[in-house]
């Protein structure tokens, strides 16, 4: 699906023929040049996201609260993360309790970045177990050197 543009000047110098395009298209990126980039959207669109958002989180929870769902759920896993693959069966359970639960807080709390944050680390972790030189040397012994405990972030 291709999301029309405008740049934030036409916005604002033509912002009645921009509002009646969004109306049509019900999503238009406006690009900034001194900003970041912006979606302008209906309020009947965004409520469809919204509802879209619930309706997985709560399809995935379905799922994973019989072992047939979950065991669906771990069978078609591959197709959508295919890194996944480099992933031991344990942390394969691991991604999917972090997956479903950022989700729900996607839908039920509007809250995003959670879900990209388990994304993106767990697919660091599976590039790091793929290749195994760098398996090895983030997960050798340290040298008899101590240099105390290490502080929570």
């Amino acid at each position: 699906m291709s999301t029309l543009s405008v740049s934030f000047s036409d916005l604002s110098k033509n912002s009645k023929r921009v509002a009646d395009t969004v109306e049509r298209a019900q999503r238009i990126h406006v690009t900034r040049r001194d900003g970041e980039d912006l979606y302008l959207t209906t309020e009947r669109h965004d409520r469809q996201r919204e509802e879209t958002a619930e309706v997985t989180a709560r399809l995935f929870s379905a799922l994973i609260s019989s072992d047939e769902g979950a065991r669906a759920v771990l069978l078609a896993l591959p197709e959508v993360f295919p890194w996944t693959r480099h992933l031991s069966a344990e942390e394969v359970r691991e991604f999917v309790v972090d997956l479903i639960s950022a989700t729900r807080d996607a839908a039920e709390l509007d809250v995003h970045s959670n879900l990209h944050r388990i994304i993106v680390e767990w697919r660091a972790t599976a590039r790091i177990l793929a290749d195994p030189e760098l398996t090895a040397q983030l997960t050798a012994a340290f040298p008899d050197e101590d240099h105390g405990e290490v502080p929570a972030p």
